[in-house]
């Protein structure tokens, strides 16, 4: 099958859809050009973003982008190819979206256009059927019915959500025109009191309420679409609660634990299956969490775990399909699938040997009556491309790529390390080589943000691929605090902001020294959030291993986190603030003295080295004066520090020449340290 292009004009955008021949080829790559790939190739905005298979798999929802016009939404109809744009608007953005029906999608807005600051509107919510018929708008975008060109085809609905709706993100048993919503109880502060679930018919815009059994925060579906399970969190403490409408509409507790740091009995809820088994994820008194399933009757989960992940906590979902358990998608060192169904297994072989160089994640309708099958391909070299498999003839046809314009001869590999910390804990850690290289590099120890997060996983990631092809090797340690590789790790970061935490990160850089990776005179310490905080106490706690840091919205005070300022907001929940950061970061009357040591802000003087701070004026995780009294402070000591004041972005830079821009200013900065026109 030749290449083709099919475009769908509807009033304000075209849409363009690829469709390839067997993609047996799509490894192989021209050489690589000696010149640096541009900035814009790696911070654009994704040309293509998403797929969904509708519930039969006969059609296929896409979301796509092209310059200069807003992303829409559009639907190809697999046996035929023919594609029908049904939704776009005339200011924003198709945002998430997903099938109600094989007849008809749900869909919100955003506004890539617009940094956090000068966001307007909240998403809203629509529906739409496939064949463009029968729009309706369901809740409001915050005083704005109506911003879409829907046109003659559009129908209201009896009354608009309030704007504060939002989709729940599972399906229901996508058999009727009804989704669930949740609506938060947000208060003036941002403070979330409880979050409301609602059953909203999609054509009538008429919903019913979810009893809840207290400040419900979480809701559970089964897969025929009832509520069966929702968490409460009051005073720090979580408490999960259970009904079976058929036996008895009341909810009834199952057990209770801190929300913030577990305790006995204490397990996430994973999915329900066909037989209305529970499964859940505990780490039950083990170091690593696994798969097990509950018993109502004894309110508690088996002796024996289900899945277990040999050096990992899990993290995944289960596959059902024909009321059995066909596979399991987890979390390792990359994203990947186990399939137990015999079918599958030869299916996933055969996609594999025509995609070799790519692991390959298929996603099946949920009540196929075709032969198609979603596969995302990727690696550590490849964005992931979007492809569709035909179970009859055997082939593949792309769908899009999110960033087609990168070339994965010039892009660098990827691998999971270990090393062992000055105590002995041992840390994982990704390190990135530029092509080509390695020994001696300049190396930029990339820390992650969170910090109780998993860091990242095998795959590609534009920050460390552009570093990469600038010449830098890039270490991202998985210090302790991180979750993701077991409870031992993960505790034994409470209480170490700037401490054996930061201790973890120079570890890491000095074994890339002793490997022989890195040079010892070119090491910069870069990140973003808790990265620019543990960027900032880097230079602080090791000022002869880093020659120069680069922190972007990174927190400068941990009292500053509790207390803020008059007149900047913060998003962060005052439950955290009371319960979850005595424990995990420090208490301030009981650690007063250690939040003093671990303050950069305080201890602002001691940084000599060239540094690079950029900050969001609009952030409310880590609100703006965290980053001027920093930068007040360390300017009276060291003239060389460069301030990029973004004012319209929030935590992180959403807007695509915000990104340019700043990563432009980091491959100067960098280059001028400890690269190309760094002084011997």
């Amino acid at each position: 099958m030749r290449l083709q292009q099919l475009f769908v004009r509807s009033t304000l955008i075209a849409l363009a859809v690829l469709s390839l021949s067997p993609l047996a080829a799509a490894a192989d790559t021209p050489p690589a050009a000696a010149a640096r790939p541009p900035i814009a190739d790696f911070f654009s905005n994704p040309e293509f973003s998403g797929a969904l298979l509708s519930p039969s798999g006969k059609y296929l929802a896409v979301r796509l982008g092209k310059k200069d016009h807003r992303d829409a939404l559009a639907v190809i109809t697999l046996s035929d190819n023919s594609v029908k744009g049904v939704g776009n608007f005339s200011d924003a953005d198709i945002g998430t979206f997903d099938w109600v029906n094989d007849e008809r999608l749900v869909f919100t807005a955003t506004d890539r256009s617009v940094g956090q600051g000068d966001a307007r509107y909240a998403p809203g919510l629509y529906a739409v059927n496939r064949d463009g018929s029968k729009f309706v708008q369901l809740a409001s975008r915050a005083g704005k019915p109506f911003i879409t060109s829907g046109g003659a085809t559009a129908i209201r609905s009896r009354e608009l959500l309030p704007w504060n709706t939002y989709l729940l993100g599972q399906q229901d048993r996508q058999d009727s025109e009804f989704v669930y919503v949740v609506k938060p109880a947000i208060q003036p502060t941002r403070q979330i009191d409880y979050v409301e679930l609602q059953r909203l018919n999609t054509l009538t815009g008429r919903y019913t309420s979810v009893k809840r059994p207290g400040d419900s925060m979480h809701w559970q579906l089964d897969l025929n679409g009832e509520p069966r399970l929702t968490t409460t969190i009051e005073n720090g403490v979580s408490t999960i609660y259970h009904r079976d409408p058929a036996k008895d509409p009341e909810w009834h507790k199952l057990v209770s634990f801190s929300t913030f740091t577990g305790g006995k009995g204490a397990f996430t809820p994973l999915t329900f299956g066909p037989d209305g088994t529970l499964y859940v994820t505990s780490s039950a008194g083990h170091d690593k969490s696994a798969v097990y399933t509950f018993d109502f009757a004894t309110n508690k989960i088996a002796d024996k775990p289900l899945i277990v992940l040999d050096g990992y906590d899990f993290s995944g979902n289960l596959i059902f399909g024909n009321n059995k358990l066909l596979g399991v998608r987890r979390l390792t060192d990359a994203w990947d699938t186990t399939w137990l169904d015999a079918g599958m297994k030869a299916m996933q072989a055969r996609i594999d040997e025509m995609l070799p160089n790519t692991i390959n994640l298929l996603t099946l309708p949920t009540k196929p009556e075709s032969p198609w099958v979603l596969v995302e391909a990727y690696s550590d070299l490849f964005p992931s491309r979007t492809m569709l498999y035909n179970g009859d003839t055997k082939k593949l046809t792309l769908v899009g790529g999110r960033f087609p314009q990168i070339d994965p001869a010039r892009m660098a590999q990827q691998s999971l390390v270990h090393y062992k910390a000055r105590d002995g804990l041992v840390i994982p850690a990704w390190l990135t080589m530029p092509r080509g290289a390695a020994k001696n590099l300049p190396l930029v120890v990339l820390v992650h943000g969170g910090p109780y997060v998993r860091g990242g996983s095998w795959g590609w990631d534009a920050d460390a691929q552009f570093l990469a092809s600038r010449g830098y090797a890039v270490l991202e340690p998985e210090y302790r605090g991180s979750t993701g590789f077991g409870k031992t790790l993960f505790r034994a970061g409470w209480k170490q902001w700037g401490l054996k935490m930061q201790d973890d990160i120079a570890d890491g850089a000095r074994w890339a020294i002793a490997q022989g990776t890195a040079d010892a005179k070119r090491v910069c310490i870069a990140g973003a959030s808790y990265g620019g905080y543990a960027t900032l106490m880097g230079l602080v706690n090791d000022p002869d291993l880093y020659k120069c840091g680069i922190d972007w919205a990174g927190v400068t005070d941990i009292n500053l986190l509790y207390d803020g300022q008059w007149n900047f907001s913060s998003d962060m929940q005052d439950a955290w603030k009371q319960y979850g950061m005595p424990a995990l970061v420090g208490d301030q009357v009981k650690d007063a003295e250690q939040l003093k040591a671990t303050s950069p802000l305080l201890q602002a003087a001691r940084i000599k080295q060239p540094l690079l701070l950029a900050y969001g004026g609009a952030d409310l995780r880590v609100p703006l004066p965290h980053g001027t009294r920093f930068y007040k402070a360390v300017k009276q000591g060291n003239p060389d520090v460069e301030w990029i004041e973004y004012e319209e972005e929030g935590h992180g830079w959403a807007l695509p020449k915000n990104r340019i821009d700043f990563w432009g200013r980091v491959e100067k900065f960098l280059d001028q340290h400890i690269g190309p026109g760094a002084t011997p």
